[in-house]
């Protein structure tokens, strides 16, 4: 079944915040179901994410520092889909930058909210295979502090298991995935 969606009415903004890469909002809203409360909400333009594997079945993963998280997180590359960008543009720029890989065989994985109790986010997740190691890869931003790795999918299972810091996207990402790897 496609997801429906029922918006709230909106009985008054607290407050608003626009930041860099999503806003934030604070309002009083009357639920579909006649319910008043006050809730809170980052509004973000989604995200896109690759699980790229190698011709040798190998994953192509990095470990990425997150200010939120105060270090570094084992994940898949992704990136902030741009206003009025396909998602899937914004996924083979995002692993080329990130990985300095490129992929010539692309699959839609699916597609999922990553924190709906308090985000409108949703991540477009992609397979990306047939991958070509860039002999001159572009420069990652400047903001930016990453390291590839390369993980048998047995190994990305075992380093989840065994409580590596991994992001939800990325585990999620894992399980669409699974089916088409190795």
């Amino acid at each position: 079944m496609a997801f429906q969606p029922e918006p709230a009415e909106k009985i008054q903004q607290r407050f608003f915040y626009q930041g860099r890469k999503f806003s934030f909002e604070g309002a009083t809203l009357r639920l579909p179901n006649g319910v008043v409360g006050d809730w809170e909400c980052i509004y973000h333009p989604g995200g896109a994410l690759a699980v790229p594997v190698t011709p040798e079945g190998k994953l192509v993963l990095v470990r990425q520092y997150r200010f939120a998280a105060q270090g570094r997180l084992l994940e898949f590359p992704a990136g902030t889909v741009e206003v009025h960008e396909d998602p899937a543009e914004t996924i083979k720029r995002e692993i080329e930058e990130e990985t300095g890989y490129r992929s010539h065989k692309w699959r839609k994985l699916g597609e999922f909210f990553l924190a709906p109790g308090y985000s409108d986010e949703i991540i477009y997740a992609f397979l990306a295979e047939d991958l070509e190691l860039l002999p001159n890869p572009p420069q990652q931003d400047e903001d930016e502090d990453i390291e590839t790795v390369l993980m048998t999918p047995q190994e990305l299972e075992q380093a989840i298991v065994d409580g590596e810091q991994i992001d939800a996207k990325s585990i999620s990402a894992f399980v669409l995935a699974r089916p088409f790897l190795r």
